[in-house]
């Protein structure tokens, strides 16, 4: 339900990666003030060096506390790597970069999880750290491995595919190894329940939200909700990551329709950018509300504007 002001109270997105994080910290730093609960793809977590890393949500937590490195998106601002080659020059790995701060988040993680905390309970400990308002939480405490097969028939964990091969492989199959086993962390489904809003974030849509979405019991705690998604896709292209060439991939062009396509069933309305416009008629056709408007965020303040166009769009549509 919506304040008298018709403002949502309760609002809850999906999300995994750069794109995922910027429009986050645009919904949690609006004007128009908001419960925020932001469930994170973890199918990217790995073991590195021994230690417990994901990516999804560090990238999460750095950018809604401030910390992360603006011109990457990811990491820690300022961080340095004498650790990391330290490990190289031993005979270590180095393809990961993990900085000598963000070392330490990985440190006590995997620490917290050798006591047997969950990943939930530790990401909760690291917002309350850090001073961070919003609620975060990885979609499951399972292990779920995003796994990717080439077109050579090769299996590949998603990092080793997207950092150490740098997406060159080409992609034939994506499996979510686990996924049949793995439940919603239970903080998760009840944010869901009581939420006004769903916002399916600009991320990418196999790798970063459909190990969300095919979590058992997933689809049908979003089924009556009201689920906006906003288009990782611009004119063909994706800002950062390796959506647009999944798509070619898999046979599927990259366009903002392609991704609503995907999401159809799913979600109500849609938000494409201003360069997508043309494509509002084509989707709309599909019985789906859509929206066009500048999807760019390189500064605090576009990811605020968008936030806030989203969300006046979710109220203006909302039935």
């Amino acid at each position: 339900m919506k304040t008298s002001s018709g403002k949502f109270l309760k609002i809850v997105a999906l999300a995994g990666g750069v794109g995922g994080a910027k429009l986050a910290y645009g919904l949690l730093h609006s004007s128009i003030s908001n419960e925020l609960t932001v469930i994170v793809n973890t199918g990217d977590d790995l073991q590195f060096c021994g230690l417990y890393v994901s990516p999804d949500l560090d990238t999460m937590v750095y950018n809604l506390a401030g910390l992360s490195n603006p011109g990457k998106g990811w990491g820690r601002i300022n961080d340095t790597f004498f650790a990391l080659n330290v490990c190289g020059q031993l005979g270590g790995p180095e393809w990961f970069k993990i900085g000598d701060k963000d070392l330490g988040m990985h440190l006590e993680r995997t620490r917290q999880l050798i006591l047997g905390k969950t990943l939930s309970d530790i990401t909760s400990s690291f917002c309350k750290q850090l001073g961070i308002k919003a609620s975060i939480l990885p979609m499951t405490n399972d292990k779920v491995s995003t796994i990717i097969e080439t077109s050579q028939h090769e299996m590949l964990p998603f990092q080793e595919y997207f950092v150490h091969r740098n997406c060159e492989p080409k992609i034939s199959t994506i499996h979510f190894q686990g996924i049949e086993k793995a439940a919603i962390v239970p903080e998760a489904l009840e944010a869901i329940n009581d939420s006004d809003l769903i916002i399916i974030c600009p991320s990418n849509p196999w790798v970063s939200i459909d190990p969300i979405l095919n979590l058992k019991g997933m689809r049908s705690a979003l089924y009556g909700k009201y689920v906006l998604a906003v288009s990782p896709i611009i004119q063909g292209k994706t800002i950062k990551g390796p959506a647009a060439k999944m798509f070619n991939e898999m046979g599927i062009i990259p366009t903002a329709t392609a991704v609503t396509l995907h999401y159809q069933g799913l979600i109500k309305s849609f938000i494409l950018d201003l360069k997508d416009k043309k494509e509002i008629t084509t989707i709309e056709k599909l019985g789906i509300k859509c929206f066009a408007a500048n999807t760019i965020m390189n500064t605090d303040s576009q990811k605020i504007f968008l936030a806030e166009k989203i969300i006046n769009f979710a109220n203006k549509n909302f039935s």
